[in-house]
C-alpha cells in the first residue's frame, strides 16, 4: 500500500489572511512530515480542503486521489462540521481507503500556545482572562470548548471565563464587562481561534485591556497535526 495522503480539512473563510494561514500551516506540516505539499498536483502527499465558503471540498480532493488518505480536521472543537460534514464528504467521494482523525482540539499543546499568545499580548499573573471561542449550537462542541478552557486554566494557573464570539452565550463583551464590575483591574482575552478573520476582529471591540493573537502556525500545532496523521496512517496500513 502506498503512503497515505494527508488532507488538511479547514472550515473556509473569505478573509485572505485566514486562507493564507491554512496554506502556511499545510506547508509547515509538509516540512515536518518530509512530503510534497504542491496542492495543485492531483496525487501530491498533502492537500487542503474546505467544508464551507471555499473549495475544493474533501470529496473533490478524495476523488482525485489514487492512494489511501488521512483527513485531519483543522477544527478546535468537534461540532456539526466534524461529525456530519466530514463523514458525508468521505461517503460521497466513494474513496475506498480513508481514515479521519480526531479534530485538533481540545489538546494541551493548543493550551500551551494560547498561554504563549496571552503573554505576548501583555498578560501577567493576576490579570483576568476570558477564553473566547467562536461558539456552536452543538453540545459536543461546547463540551470541547469547556475542556479546552480547563486546559488553558491549568497552563496559566489562573481561572478563565468562557465566552463566545458568534453562537451561544455569554458573549465576550458581557463577560469582559462582568469581570470589570467584579473588580478585575485588567482583563485579557485568550483567542480560541485558529486564524485571523471577522471573529478575531470582534474581540478587539470587546473592551479588554489586551487580546491575544489566534493560535495560528506554531511548531506545537504543526507537530500535533503531524502526530494525528502518523497515528491514523499506521492504523490504515495495519488494517490494509
Amino acid at each position: 500500500m502506498s503512503e497515505p495522503a494527508l488532507i488538511l480539512v479547514a472550515h473556509g473563510t473569505r478573509n485572505a489572511r485566514g486562507v493564507e494561514l491554512i496554506a502556511t500551516l499545510a506547508d509547515a506540516v509538509a516540512v515536518e512530515l518530509g512530503v510534497d505539499a504542491t496542492v495543485a498536483e492531483p496525487n501530491s502527499a498533502l492537500r487542503t480542503a474546505f467544508v464551507d465558503v471555499l473549495g475544493p471540498t474533501p470529496s473533490e480532493v478524495l476523488r482525485d486521489l489514487a492512494q489511501p488518505a488521512v483527513l485531519v480536521p483543522a477544527f478546535l472543537a468537534s461540532g456539526y462540521h466534524v461529525y456530519q460534514d466530514v463523514p458525508r464528504e468521505v461517503a460521497e467521494s466513494g474513496h475506498a481507503s480513508v481514515a479521519v482523525t480526531p479534530a485538533m482540539g481540545p489538546d494541551p499543546a493548543l493550551a500551551n500556545v494560547m498561554a504563549l499568545r496571552l503573554r505576548e499580548a501583555g498578560w501577567q499573573s493576576g490579570d483576568a482572562v476570558v477564553f473566547a471561542a467562536a461558539g456552536s449550537s452543538d453540545e459536543r462542541a461546547l463540551h470541547d470548548v469547556s475542556r479546552a478552557a480547563k486546559m488553558l486554566s491549568a497552563a496559566i494557573e489562573t481561572p478563565v471565563e468562557v465566552a463566545y464570539v458568534a453562537t451561544g452565550t455569554p458573549r465576550v463583551p458581557e463577560v469582559v464587562a462582568g469581570l470589570r464590575a467584579s473588580g478585575a483591574a485588567r482583563v485579557f482575552i485568550a483567542s480560541y481561534l485558529l486564524a485571523p478573520g471577522l471573529f478575531h476582529n470582534r474581540l478587539h471591540e470587546a473592551g479588554a485591556d489586551g487580546v491575544a493573537e489566534p493560535i495560528g502556525v506554531h511548531p506545537a500545532v504543526v507537530r500535533l497535526i503531524a502526530d494525528r496523521y502518523r497515528t491514523a496512517a499506521r492504523e490504515l496500513e495495519r488494517v490494509a
